[in-house]
């Protein structure tokens, strides 16, 4: 019993000391081009974020869980000011790592209007660099605004503020 106690702590250690040494990709940042984002959102349609380049600007929002808290209270702002991001021009997505079927009951349940995309194995939070809390286990809270030609021009991160995203993301937009 003993060995094996070790063994496993063993087997953590080094599970721990190569996810330190791995290197995330750089955040992305005001200048940067939007990657291909390729997820599929809340109605099980794949999207393609590239598929919008050119036609729309993009406010792609980065947010922990669906139904807490703070996360419910970004989402119905965003779905509150839908028509303000409309009339900009701009096409609003929600990613987090929950699946389809959790992203379909949110959206259901608060009558969101834009899409929530599932990144289970969060491989496009890792690529924009968005940040974790509590020792990696709370996914952050970030927002980046991007123009019509694909170029990240602002971004907003902050895990207690979660409707300032939405009245941030607005005055971006305006601006262009």
């Amino acid at each position: 019993m003993y060995k094996s106690l070790l063994l496993l702590i063993a087997a953590g250690l080094a599970f721990l000391l190569v996810q330190c040494k791995a290197k995330p990709h750089p955040a992305l940042g005001i200048g940067d081009p939007v990657p291909d984002i390729v997820l599929y959102n809340q109605n099980n349609e794949q999207i393609h974020i590239k598929d919008y380049i050119g036609k729309n600007s993009l406010v792609i929002y980065f947010y922990p869980k669906d139904d807490t808290p703070g996360c419910t209270k970004e989402a119905c702002k965003f779905r509150d000011e839908f028509e303000v991001f409309t009339n900009l021009h701009a096409k609003v997505f929600g990613i987090s790592s929950d699946d389809v079927a959790s992203h379909k009951a949110f959206a259901d349940k608060y009558h969101l209007s834009f899409s929530l995309l599932s990144d289970k194995d969060n491989k496009v939070r890792k690529r924009f660099g968005v940040p974790s809390f509590g020792a990696g286990l709370i996914p952050g809270r970030v927002t980046y605004i991007i123009d019509k030609k694909g170029v990240i021009r602002y971004v907003f991160n902050s895990m207690k503020h979660p409707e300032e995203h939405i009245d941030k993301a607005i005055e971006i937009l305006k601006s262009f």
